[in-house]
């Protein structure tokens, strides 16, 4: 039997961690969320379908620069998504020694105009919304992710193990993005709210049940949002997501500590908090000057 010589490093790692290009994206999506999981993968499939599925080791700088054109149709978030994940590809392609270069290097991705502000309600709307909620259930999960910050997913899947009472209001502990554990303290209002709807439930069952029993899904937790925000006659395009950023600017325009935010909401980075900062200014130098 004849066994070919392995010459160089890249090589080894090549054979040792990955044999094809499909085996190459099933490894760089692995420890990737659902969402993003789903997302990359429609973004992969357009650039490949795009490249005629030219394999990843013949792929050129060209080839991606033209793919980023072909993208000037779809909105800027579009293509900075479609290109960011192209580029996170061939760059763990790359580390794990399956490409001899990361040919997605120099591609630089397109600035996107921040629109935050625009998703920003007012402290009387997340109080109008919250407010004209009948449904207990509902009104407790709306009350939650806007004073404990969470996303959607992390509040859908809350049982009663992660609810916990405190010296004046309780814990809720989340398992978030990126896998990591944060445990948020709440205030006794919202608390006794969420314990109203305990009943004999157990400590592995849900927070938030469905109508079937079974823990509510994050696209019936959009709809809850979007019948709130219509009853409350406010913004239609309201998501859950909008109450986490109203959370976020909301405490620190009552002085909350940027750290305690970041905290909270489980930033990775304190710059990403910092974007509330300047999403909705309490002051500029404009009002120091005469019209």
């Amino acid at each position: 039997m004849h066994y070919r010589k392995v010459t160089t490093l890249s090589e080894a790692l090549t054979l040792r961690q990955a044999d094809n290009d499909k085996q190459v994206v099933v490894m760089w999506l692995h420890e990737k969320s659902k969402n993003t999981q789903d997302a990359y993968i429609q973004d992969i499939k357009k650039f490949l379908d795009f490249t005629g599925k030219k394999p990843f080791k013949e792929v050129t700088i060209s080839d991606i620069q033209a793919f980023a054109d072909s993208l000037d149709a779809y909105a800027p978030t579009t293509k900075a998504r479609a290109l960011a994940a192209v580029k996170s590809l061939f760059a763990f392609a790359h580390h794990i020694g399956y490409l001899r270069f990361d040919v997605s290097a120099p591609i630089r991705l397109p600035k996107i105009k921040e629109t935050l502000g625009e998703r920003i309600l007012s402290e009387a709307d997340v109080q109008r919304l919250i407010g004209m909620e009948d449904n207990k259930r509902n009104k407790a999960l709306l009350g939650l992710i806007y004073i404990a910050g969470l996303r959607v997913s992390e509040a859908c899947s809350l049982t009663w193990r992660d609810i916990q009472p405190a010296s004046d209001g309780g814990y809720v502990t989340v398992f978030g993005k990126g896998d990591k554990t944060r445990t948020i303290l709440i205030g006794k209002k919202i608390y006794d709210e969420l314990l109203t709807l305990k009943g004999e439930a157990g400590a592995n069952d849900p927070v938030f049940k469905s109508q079937k029993g079974g823990p509510l899904s994050p696209s019936q937790a959009w709809r809850i949002v979007k019948a709130a925000a219509k009853c409350a006659g406010i913004n239609p395009n309201v998501s859950p997501h909008w109450l986490r950023h109203a959370h976020a600017s909301h405490a620190l325009d009552r002085g909350c500590p940027i750290h305690l935010v970041q905290a909270t909401l489980g930033h990775a980075s304190v710059a990403t908090t910092g974007r509330y900062l300047h999403a909705r200014p309490t002051d500029s130098s404009a009002r120091y000057l005469y019209t």
